[in-house]
């Protein structure tokens, strides 16, 4: 699978508006059949920061996201808001899921 993280910077005037800005975006995608998931969540020491866990299922799941209409528009959508290029890492790994933690074991 593909893993992606991406931390977004965005400008403090439209941090509270940043989520509805993404939703039709985050919707396209969630509905692609290679996505495995799409989860945003807000930085805890910087509210102006936002990253993006996802994750697609194989090489052709992952460049037919980065192909489709909505991506290009949902990065379009974002650029007027952000104050910074976003930061990336992306790598391909072996699974197609989450896995337990084995050093923190609950139960």
């Amino acid at each position: 699978m593909y893993f992606i993280v991406v931390k977004f910077a965005v400008k403090p005037e439209s941090a509270e508006q940043f989520m509805d800005l993404v939703t039709p975006f985050t919707q396209a995608t969630r509905a692609e059949p290679g996505n495995l998931w799409f989860d945003w969540s807000r930085s805890v020491e910087d509210p102006n920061e936002f990253v993006l866990v996802e994750a697609f299922l194989d090489d052709d799941a992952a460049g037919a996201h980065v192909s489709s209409d909505h991506f290009k528009a949902g990065l379009e959508s974002m650029r007027p808001v952000l104050s910074a290029t976003p930061r990336i890492v992306s790598r391909k790994v072996d699974g197609d899921s989450w896995g337990e933690m084995g050093e923190l074991q609950i139960g």
